[in-house]
């Protein structure tokens, strides 16, 4: 061990021992091979500074526009919704505003963060709407469990391992994480114990670790003792010529904690004196249950077993509520559902096509919902529904599947039905892909204004219809439905410049002309070097013949002209002859 006073090693010396070290482990032909680079020109100001690099903070979004977001993903939860949408709307708008100023608008002195501390029972989405929201956003996002710091005793390190992997996600843009999310799920499993005599130092060690990071601390991306970190040290020097110690401050990064927090009602119901007592106490509804944590305060986490401290620095509290049947019965209906769409990949991958009828998914509803797991029991009943059928069918000709109620039901006789390839089932299978169909239909016209704005793209009845196709055709979402869908219609405004470009004829295709397109590429029939030859072949000379006689350039051709292009043509340059002779003496 060296003396405090002993000079501390130079990234060159560190490679040097590190190199030898390895040498002597694994032999002679064990090496670090570091790049020599040289050290990259800063750019500086007029006073010498360096300029900071990396992006801004850039950010305008409404609470309003985030929960139409969330919508589209999420059932129910609208009052968490609306919490969750509003404080990080106004936490990263004060950021940004701040950022936008050059620090001139700066927070008051000893401004509270926002950071969110959810409560619910499992399976509700409270993960999946934190990492919807990161998404949106555009932020780096980790997640951690604190079960996992609550094993080790006192974690500071670990807890910082989050920051750490924050600067990760974000590609090593240091600025970029300073910026993010890091949520912790299980928060109430660090609570300090209410039946323990004395200091419960394992979990209130946590709750002490967390505090620095969810206010405001600088935390070193190097590791001590750790040799990555010292290599990596070597390459930062070797690229900028400069020893530089990184570190990233937590002050604009959010946390967000949340937990299901069973007996937190109990405290609640004490405080309010609204606890049942005798047979009544032992069938108290789920419901009863949420309504006292949205009445949660201070006091009642503290006698949870959290310090006062860690309680303080959640300000923005949100409850996320029970799932009923109908609520999963809307999550399976949901074309973004990553459940039925996990389910058709399955299936896919032996070249089964499966549709889903809504009587099996209300069945499929209710299994979940017996298992009070809430959305994570959709997963489950699915599973154990379907799971001979994805065994047996693959070995057979079966390659359609339509999931009834009767599969659900009776999957014996289901199965052995399905084998039998009767025109029946056939027909039933174009029933289910038929009603199908409505389903991203209705989500898309429920969503029109949030949609057309995020894909610069107006839901005609006609596009509608050509999304919902290349949906029900795919095993896509929603958003890669539609990021296709305007695809097509960018490359057609594409092939109408390159046919200008080409042949000095200004061409443009009629909204019914331009459906017609999408809906030969959404069906598999048409690609883009292929439309261009048939625009190229049909129109071109005769366009061309046109434009010579009646020095037009610009024509509109609708879907009847890309049908019968001769007719088109042909009327074009009679209604030219038709005008000539109009204009003859005596005429």
């Amino acid at each position: 061990m060296k003396d405090a006073g002993e000079k501390i090693p130079s990234p060159r010396e560190l490679e040097k021992e590190i190199g030898e070290f390895l040498s002597k482990k694994f032999g002679p032909n064990v090496k670090i091979v570091s790049p020599i680079v040289m050290p990259e020109q800063f750019q500086q100001e007029e006073d010498g500074e360096i300029k900071r690099r990396g992006p801004k903070l850039a950010f305008d979004l409404k609470p309003e526009d985030l929960i139409a977001y969330l919508d589209q993903y999420i059932v129910k939860q609208e009052t968490a919704k609306a919490i969750l949408a509003t404080k990080i709307c106004t936490h990263f708008n004060r950021i940004s505003r701040q950022e936008a100023s050059g620090g001139e608008v700066a927070d008051m002195v000893g401004s509270i963060k926002n950071n969110v501390l959810m409560m619910g029972p499992t399976g509700v989405g409270k993960t999946y709407m934190i990492k919807l929201i990161a998404n949106k956003i555009g932020v780096p996002f980790v997640k951690g469990d604190a079960t996992k710091f609550s094993e080790t005793g006192y974690v500071g390190g670990d807890v910082e391992d989050l920051v750490r992997d924050l600067v990760r996600e974000a590609d090593d843009d240091i600025e970029l994480a300073q910026h993010g999310i890091i949520y912790i799920d299980e928060i109430d499993k660090i609570a300090g114990s209410r039946n323990l005599i004395g200091a419960d130092v394992s979990r209130t060690g946590v709750q002490r670790a967390l505090l620095k990071p969810m206010e405001e601390t600088e935390v070193d991306l190097k590791v001590p003792h750790d040799p990555i970190s010292m290599i990596q040290e070597i390459e930062r020097f070797r690229k900028t010529g400069s020893k530089e110690k990184q570190t990233v401050n937590t002050r604009n990064i959010l946390f967000i904690m949340s937990g299901a927090f069973g007996g937190l009602d109990e405290i609640i119901g004490k405080r309010l004196n609204s606890k049942q007592i005798g047979f009544g106490s032992a069938l108290q509804p789920r419901d009863r249950s949420i309504d006292l944590l949205r009445r949660v305060t201070s006091e009642d986490l503290l006698k949870f077993g959290f310090e006062s401290e860690f309680v303080g620095r959640l300000p923005v509290r949100a409850v996320f509520e029970y799932l009923a049947e109908e609520d999963l019965f809307a999550i399976l209906k949901n074309p973004n559902n990553p459940i039925s769409l996990g389910k058709k990949l399955d299936f896919g991958a032996y070249g089964i096509d499966a549709k889903f009828d809504d009587s099996a998914m209300e069945l499929l509803a209710r299994d979940a919902h017996s298992e009070n797991t809430g959305a994570r029991g959709l997963v489950s009943a699915v599973e154990r529904a379907l799971l001979d059928f994805e065994r047996q069918l693959p070995s057979s000709d079966v390659k359609q599947f339509p999931v009834t109620a009767a599969v659900i039901r009776e999957p014996e006789a289901a199965l052995a039905r399905l084998k039998t390839q009767a025109a029946e089932v056939l027909s039933e299978f174009d029933t289910l892909a038929e009603n199908e169909k409505q389903r991203p239909i209705d989500y898309l016209q429920e969503n029109a204004t949030v949609l057309s704005d995020k894909y610069k793209l107006t839901l005609t009845e006609t596009r509608l219809d050509l999304a919902a196709t290349f949906y029900c055709r795919n095993v896509i979402d929603i958003d890669q439905a539609l990021t296709r869908l305007k695809s097509f219609y960018d490359d057609v405004k594409k092939i109408e410049l390159e046919f200008f470009n080409k042949h000095d004829i200004n061409i443009v295709l009629e909204e019914d002309a331009v459906g017609f397109i999408i809906e030969k590429r959404v069906l598999a029939q048409l690609d883009l070097d292929q439309l261009y030859e048939i625009l190229t072949d049909d129109f071109a000379l005769g366009l061309k013949l046109v434009k010579e006689k009646t020095g037009r350039h610009r024509f509109f051709i609708s879907r009847q002209a890309l049908t019968n292009a001769d007719d088109y043509v042909g009327t074009l340059l009679r209604d030219d002859l038709d005008t000539d002779n109009d204009q003859l003496p005596g005429s």
